[in-house]
């Protein structure tokens, strides 16, 4: 893997925006995180005495998850059960251009500090309210966990075998997507203060909706059709041929047929071009019609062969499939290798540890790397002097437990 360098003078074309991070966990890290890596000044404010709880997300006793997600971020900690501490948070408040937090609907408001505070102490301010099913509707005040809204979504129904339980991700599904949306409109509403003369807002951004967005056009077809999908595995409700296979090796391929040209040509190089005169499998329609039947053949080709002769079969003759991999197989691929999709970035736990690359790339205004994950409080001297808080007041304030 590429060794990269952090480089803490680098400017990214965010440099500039401020943004404070008063989110716990996955979903605000991740939008902070997508800011964060092209310039933006994140400024996590963790509450004393633990911090971020993604802190305590380890891996054989390695907090693997903050030194992913905190990257390029700093930190500063405060009691936000004192009333100093949120007198602090508004002066902070007043150089920020974005605030994100993800308290429960209506948490900010009890501690004094809700939208209209924030707005009345900076006018331009950009509040996103990152919580599990939005500030409105019945079911707002619910706990907004991102499993409990892969499961209402839709997601987990149409994830698994119809034979056996609907299953959930097993990754933090609903929060990534939510963090990349709520990047996103962080970046529109800038755009909308900086170009156009508008002023700050609020953002309400939930888990539920960005994960429904991503399934399909499912309430389109239910409307038309009447159905509610089946789950089917590896499968597609849409598309046919489209599955994991086993190999004979015991290795898998996964291919997709989704456009008729591919099916044909799957069809005739595996010595199958009958199947594309064959009513049952001609159109995609039909094959969907019966995809027990495409599979257990293209399936059965397949399961003859192992995956190295498979792939070079596929890959000579232009079929869109490839090799299953797990994280041993992706570190030593040469295509992850070549475009660093994963890099190693100095640390003194690890000595190095690997990362997913920023992303997307731009050929002229890059991401940077430019600082390690912070520990808590690492910044509280920087960030606080600029609001007049020196060293002996901080050292007070620190002895007292407000930062």
């Amino acid at each position: 893997m590429s060794l990269k360098q952090y480089d803490e003078t680098a400017k990214g074309p965010l440099d500039g925006v401020r943004v404070l991070d008063m989110t716990r966990l996955v979903a605000g890290n991740m939008l902070t995180l997508q800011l964060a890596d092209f310039g933006a000044d994140v400024v996590k404010l963790e509450m004393l005495p633990k911090g971020d709880p993604l802190r305590a997300w380890k891996s054989s006793d390695v907090a693997t998850s903050w030194k992913v997600y905190g990257r390029n971020k700093k930190s500063v900690t405060l009691n936000f059960r004192e009333q100093e501490g949120l007198d602090i948070l508004l002066r902070l408040v007043e150089t920020a251009d974005c605030f994100v937090e993800n308290m429960r609907p209506g948490r900010l408001e009890e501690m004094g500090i809700g939208p209209d505070v924030l707005l009345a102490r900076n006018p331009n301010l950009i509040v996103t309210r990152v919580t599990g099913f939005g500030q409105t509707g019945p079911y707002s005040g619910l706990g907004g966990f991102g499993t409990v809204v892969e499961a209402m979504s839709g997601f987990a129904a149409l994830n698994g075998f119809a034979d056996r339980v609907p299953v959930l991700p097993p990754l933090a599904l609903a929060d990534m997507v939510a963090g990349l949306y709520g990047a996103m409109a962080n970046l529109i509403a800038l755009r909308e203060r900086e170009v156009k003369g508008g002023k700050g807002q609020v953002i309400d951004l939930s888990l539920l909706e960005p994960v429904f967005s991503i399934l399909g056009a499912q309430a389109a077809a239910y409307k038309v059709t009447g159905k509610v999908p089946v789950r089917v595995g590896s499968g597609s409700n849409t598309t046919s041929p489209r599955n994991a296979y086993r190999t004979s090796d015991g290795k898998y391929v996964a291919l997709s047929g989704s456009i008729q040209t591919m099916a044909e040509r799957l069809f005739r190089v595996i010595g199958r071009d009958d199947m594309n005169h064959d009513p049952k499998f001609r159109t995609n329609a039909d094959r969907i019609a019966h995809r027990e039947e495409v599979d257990a053949i293209v399936g059965g080709w397949i399961g003859e062969r192992p995956q190295a002769e498979v792939l070079e079969i596929f890959r000579r003759e232009g079929i869109t499939g490839g090799p299953i991999y797990d994280i041993s197989d992706i570190v030593e691929d040469a295509h992850f290798q070549e475009r660093e999709i994963i890099v190693d970035l100095p640390d003194d736990e690890m000595g190095a540890v690997p990362m997913h690359n920023i992303i997307p790339l731009l050929s002229a205004t890059p991401g940077v790397f430019r600082r390690p994950a912070p520990e808590m409080g690492a910044h509280n001297a920087e960030i606080l002097a600029e609001i007049g808080i020196d060293a002996a007041a901080l050292a007070d304030l620190a002895e007292r437990g407000i930062v």
